[in-house]
């Protein structure tokens, strides 16, 4: 069977835009067929357009494009084992953002793209790993910060949701939309902008 090559495209949320990564994919020549998409975070793996990917589409020989090594997981331990699994299963990835990754090396000289790469994805997974403890770490210094000006957490006021003080304290400190706030606190637009004065 002939080999396929497959492009792969991931934003956090819907209201984020996957534009740069199919501009990418299409001066490489991608057709829309071949492109999965999906929009979720990248703390998970348990994504369905990538699941498709690993379990029904890729087979031996074929090729993964992905733009950068975070489209597959912000998380270090997720990467490494990605990357194995690719390697296990004869399956090429190329990341855009790592252009050794994406050179046709002559059959002799594979061992060099081989050394490269683990350097480089060494790299890079260290600082996918570093952004998302750095987030983690905003939403704490969110909190301290909340409850230095009395902000109380624990049992919630009456008419607010269970979960408003953590989800409010990841708007305040960016990590999260208001629209994303909304839906985890399951609030209609006013009802949420009229809890927000209250705070």
């Amino acid at each position: 069977m002939e080999s396929r090559t497959f492009y792969y495209a991931r934003v956090s949320s819907k209201e984020q835009n996957l534009d740069r990564q199919i501009t990418a994919f299409e001066a490489m020549g991608a057709s829309s067929r071949d492109i999965v998409i999906d929009k979720q975070s990248g703390k998970s793996l348990d994504r369905a357009g990538y699941q498709a990917l690993k379990t029904t589409m890729l087979r031996k020989g074929d090729t993964l494009i992905i733009k950068s090594l975070d489209r597959l997981s912000r998380n270090k331990s997720d990467i490494k084992r990605e990357l194995e699994y690719y390697r296990d299963n004869d399956i090429r990835l190329k990341i855009i953002d790592i252009p050794t990754s994406c050179i046709d090396y002559p059959e002799g000289q594979k061992w060099i793209l081989e050394m490269v790469n683990n350097i480089l994805i060494e790299v890079l997974g260290t600082i996918a790993q570093q952004e998302r403890e750095t987030i983690h770490q905003r939403q704490a210094e969110g909190i301290a910060a909340a409850k230095r000006k009395g902000k109380k957490f624990g049992r919630p006021r009456q008419g607010t949701p269970a979960n408003w003080d953590s989800v409010i304290t990841e708007w305040q400190a960016g990590s999260i939309t208001a629209k994303k706030a909304m839906e985890l606190t399951g609030t209609k637009r006013t009802t949420f902008y009229k809890l927000v004065k209250t705070l």
